[in-house]
């Protein structure tokens, strides 16, 4: 058995028999480590493991303590989480993200609920659906990837976690936020940095020698473009360079109409809102007789399975799904045990993954 283990089946022994009474303060790591001859981490993760069942509390500054009313974790009882996520089963990013959310979640010994998958493509009745789903099962907790493209997209999103939290459901934001740019919702979000990492993709092109840029997303973007956009353009007037007031078209990349509109003029890349939006740019480019990255590069994000299968493989940022999910986990396991606490954005770091598409390698 694992030296943290014993540690904590002792202490876990010793609270049950009623050894520390109500908010009393519980040995230090210190002291821990030098009873049973272990290093202080080896401590520490005993003490950590008690925390995140629900019965102690760490206080800054002054010690671990046995908590007053232990959460439902630790009384025993089981506890499940619900994955709102429209669309689910046809999305390239989200679809990993929530197979480790899944995992994650069954290793703090949370079952899972999955929505429904088999919908062709999100709608609010769908969403509504799934909703009413978790309220009916009474989940401690739900992960919710606010809809993107359809009418009146906000108005739904935030019924949806309203009637979440007059059920007293958690809610964890996956990806984006249910208001658009600029505004914050008060509820936990977790994802990558994008504005970090539209900067990151933006300042190497421009380090190249790449000079004209354009944007490309589809209508209906959501508010995680408005990051992307941002992030790119301060890149770019950071190099000392300049935009026009339309270098951001928003249209359909198979739409060979709209992609001529796009090469006058010339741009040297065109940074798309994601892999898919890039995939079929590329397209549409190759049948126009534009060729890649010879007379035009082109950029994504997200580094999803298809994007070093194109006919030119994508250079693009990608996400880390695994830490997304565990980070997403993490602070739903948080938000249950601690309703009260503030609204938070965890944002994980994304990589630039360079491939042929830009034309520096």
């Amino acid at each position: 058995m694992p030296k943290h283990r014993l540690i904590f089946d002792a202490l876990h022994e010793q609270i049950t028999a009623g050894k520390f009474t109500d908010g009393r303060r519980l040995p230090s790591e210190m002291e821990l480590a030098q009873r049973y001859k272990v290093s202080r981490p080896t401590a520490a993760r005993a003490l950590r493991d008690l925390t995140q069942m629900g019965l102690l509390e760490r206080r800054a500054g002054s010690g671990t303590y046995l908590r007053s009313q232990p959460t439902v974790a630790a009384r025993g009882e089981s506890m499940s989480l619900g994955l709102l996520v429209p669309g689910l089963g046809n999305t390239e990013i989200l679809d990993p993200i929530c197979n480790e959310i899944t995992r994650a979640a069954q290793a703090k010994h949370y079952s899972v609920l999955w929505g429904d998958a088999a919908s062709t493509g999100p709608s609010a009745e769908q969403a509504m659906a799934v909703c009413q789903q978790c309220i009916d099962r009474q989940v401690n907790g739900v992960f919710f990837a606010p809809l993107e493209t359809i009418p009146d997209r906000e108005k739904v999103n935030r019924q949806i976690v309203q009637k979440l939290a007059d059920a007293g459901i958690a809610v964890v934001l996956l990806d984006r936020d249910v208001l658009d740019f600029p505004r914050r919702s008060t509820f936990d979000l977790v994802g990558i940095d994008n504005f970090q990492a539209a900067y990151t993709l933006a300042d190497y092109l421009a380090a190249a020698g790449r000079k004209n840029f354009r944007f490309v997303a589809k209508q209906g973007y959501p508010s995680t473009t408005d990051l992307r956009m941002a992030g790119c353009r301060e890149a770019v007037f950071r190099r000392g360079l300049k935009v026009d007031a339309d270098w951001a078209q928003f249209g359909d990349p198979s739409d060979a109409t709209f992609v001529r509109g796009l090469l006058d003029p010339m741009p040297d890349v065109i940074v798309c809102a994601n892999d898919l939006t890039a995939a079929l740019l590329i397209q549409t480019l190759t049948n126009l007789g534009v060729r890649i990255p010879q007379d035009i590069s082109v950029v994504g994000f997200d580094d999803v399975r298809y994007a070093t299968l194109l006919s030119v493989p994508l250079t693009t940022i990608r996400q880390p799904c695994v830490r997304i999910g565990q980070a997403a986990v993490q602070a739903m396991h948080e938000r249950i045990q601690t309703p009260s606490l503030p609204a938070r954005q965890i944002l994980l770091t994304g990589k630039l993954i360079i491939r042929r598409s830009c034309g520096t390698t």
